[in-house]
């Protein structure tokens, strides 16, 4: 539902939402700071896999699981060196690639295709691999050894924790209690 228009536009205030040719569209109500409700923290855990089990536990027991959020804290970038990359491997890993797209491509022109479907998948996927393999070595060998290496990136975080709206965390660490009581074995 939309308001009509104000007489005078320029006397919206500063931060709201001009009129359009249907007036000033209302605005849904997550989109609005008002919506979320301050939280608190109702358990942490040293690893995501734990907290997601406080979060099914939770879910499991009927609790409103909505209403909580599991965030991590501390974060840190992880770039894990997995070897060197020289142009003979750069060239490969382009081969590689390069197939890929050739199959692809392939697949594509088989299809809409007279002739053997095989043939034009096998030279197409020939033409990527080796048009892959030039592009890889060209594209290594232009960093000019900036970057010998190859390596896979991740996030981690040193803790995560399990927050919950205000009004039912204390339903959400009282089951968080129980699931960690069970957890350690006492009856």
């Amino acid at each position: 539902m939309t308001t009509p228009p104000a007489d005078n536009p320029a006397a919206a205030a500063p931060g709201s939402v001009p009129p359009g040719p249907a007036g000033v569209p209302d605005l849904p109500a997550a989109a609005t700071p008002a919506a979320a409700g301050p939280t608190v923290v109702v358990g942490t855990y040293p690893e995501y896999g734990l907290a997601q089990q406080a979060v099914d536990h939770l879910s499991d027991n009927r609790f409103p699981v909505s209403r909580v959020s599991i965030v991590g804290t501390d974060l840190r970038l992880v770039e894990n060196v997995l070897g060197r990359l020289t142009v003979g491997r750069a060239a490969i890993a382009g081969t590689a690639s390069g197939a890929w797209f050739g199959l692809f491509v392939g697949l594509l022109f088989g299809l809409f295709s007279d002739s053997g479907w095989f043939a034009v998948i096998l030279t197409t996927v020939l033409i990527g691999a080796v048009w892959g393999a030039v592009f890889g070595a060209i594209a290594h060998a232009a960093t000019g050894g900036r970057r010998d290496f190859t390596s896979r990136s991740s996030l981690q975080a040193a803790q995560y924790a399990v927050l919950a709206d205000t009004e039912v965390a204390d339903e959400a660490r009282h089951l968080l209690i129980q699931l960690n009581w069970r957890a350690s074995g006492a009856r």
